[in-house]
């Protein structure tokens, strides 16, 4: 144990926790507090390795936490009747995001295989529940806005992780002259999706069903819901891993079934009050951990080696491919003009990003994988001070014009 770092880490947390109300007017909002927290630390040498080493663990905890939690909170019968928009900006949208950043990718990056373009495409594609949140969460936006940027960062994880593991693959065979086959990989994305969504919605559903009973005898203690809720979420993301679907998927669809489960069977209101509270506490805990660790191990790689061309298609990525890509998908809905560009400017890249290009450039000889990690560690500092910044801003000037 590095006694120093812990002592700085747990200080810091505290500091944040303390002032959070006050924090969130202004543009330092949690991821950046963490991560120049963890870039400081690495900063004066007190980043040790075995630190950065768990990043991919804490950052995989933490979004399948963070996903289940925002879920929980998603009224399953009112997307049904007003999918439209999500499901839009899953089905269109997140393919015209990779096909968009591919074109920037080899517009800005021709010294780079054109497999690892797309590879970096699609790691940039995926949005963060937990930098969204401040928007999601916000009583100033329309329940449709809000429900069609939680659904969508809830999903697109597991529908982008099939395309960054087939551009990775592919990539790492071009470089040792290997063969995929697509029937293979087809078969891969559909048990992915498929089961992923089978076993998180199972296992949610079934769990708010027993839990739901057991309120109705007043068998838990209200402390102990928390504690089921995360034995569901493991229980998910594990039973999509053993029978080969996504963990994400599982974990997004178990927070569906669970709430919409326990909003039916038992006598009192879906998560809410303290197992709600739980969630989000111990999901910002993994959140607050996971930004800290990308300051320590990506933002001081993503410093030395990106240049202006990694820049260049960070800030492209932000500002004209997904703004365009949500744009396009929203064409031909009841979306007016400012929702499209609120939903296509509001897409965060955290987590997911970071997570990716780590499982990406894990165990492949790829020509440019510390490059990949660097744009992916720059894409989230740059994600998180500029949505950061503008998100409590936007939700009070645009709210109440977006409509839905």
């Amino acid at each position: 144990m590095h006694e120093p770092t812990m002592l700085i880490l747990a200080l810091g947390i505290f500091a944040y926790a303390a002032t959070a109300r006050r924090l969130a007017e202004t543009p330092l909002t949690m991821p950046v507090i963490c991560l120049a927290l963890g870039l400081g630390l690495w900063s004066v040498g007190l980043a040790p390795r075995a630190l950065d080493a768990r990043l991919d663990i804490v950052a995989e905890i933490a979004l399948a936490v963070v996903l289940f939690s925002d879920a929980t909170r998603t009224d399953a019968r009112a997307l049904v009747r007003a999918h439209r928009w999500p499901a839009r900006m899953l089905a269109l949208g997140l393919p015209l995001s990779v096909g968009l950043g591919f074109a920037a990718g080899a517009l800005l990056l021709p010294g780079w295989p054109l497999l690892e373009a797309a590879l970096v495409a699609a790691i940039l594609a995926p949005t963060d529940a937990a930098l969204g949140q401040a928007v999601a969460t916000s009583p100033l936006l329309p329940e449709r806005v809000r429900r069609a940027l939680v659904v969508e960062s809830g999903l697109n994880d597991g529908l982008a992780l099939p395309l960054v593991l087939l551009f990775a693959t592919l990539a790492g065979a071009a470089e040792s002259s290997a063969s995929i086959g697509v029937a293979d990989f087809l078969r891969f994305m559909a048990a992915q999706i498929g089961f992923g969504a089978a076993a998180g919605l199972g296992a949610g559903v079934a769990g708010g069903v027993l839990l739901g009973l057991a309120r109705a005898r007043s068998w838990p203690q209200e402390e102990s819901e928390g504690i089921a809720a995360l034995a569901i979420v493991a229980f998910a993301y594990f039973a999509a891993e053993a029978v080969g679907g996504n963990a994400f998927v599982a974990s997004f669809t178990a927070g569906l079934g669970f709430g919409g489960a326990l909003a039916v069977t038992g006598p009192r209101a879906p998560p809410r009050g303290f197992l709600a509270e739980f969630l989000d506490g111990e999901g910002q805990v993994l959140v607050l951990a996971a930004f800290v660790l990308i300051g320590t191990s990506m933002l001081p790689q993503a410093f030395d080696r990106a240049g202006w061309e990694e820049a260049a298609l960070v800030l492209v990525s932000l500002f004209v491919v997904r703004p365009l890509a949500i744009w396009l998908s929203l064409t031909g809905t009841d979306a007016p003009p400012r929702a499209r560009l609120f939903l296509g400017w509001f897409g965060p890249r955290g987590l997911a990003t970071a997570l990716f290009a780590l499982v990406a450039v894990e165990g492949r000889s790829l020509s440019h994988g510390d490059d990949i990690l660097a744009v992916a560690g720059l894409a989230v500092a740059v994600s998180a001070l500029l949505h950061g910044a503008s998100a409590a801003p936007a939700a009070r000037r645009w709210g109440p014009r977006l409509g839905g």
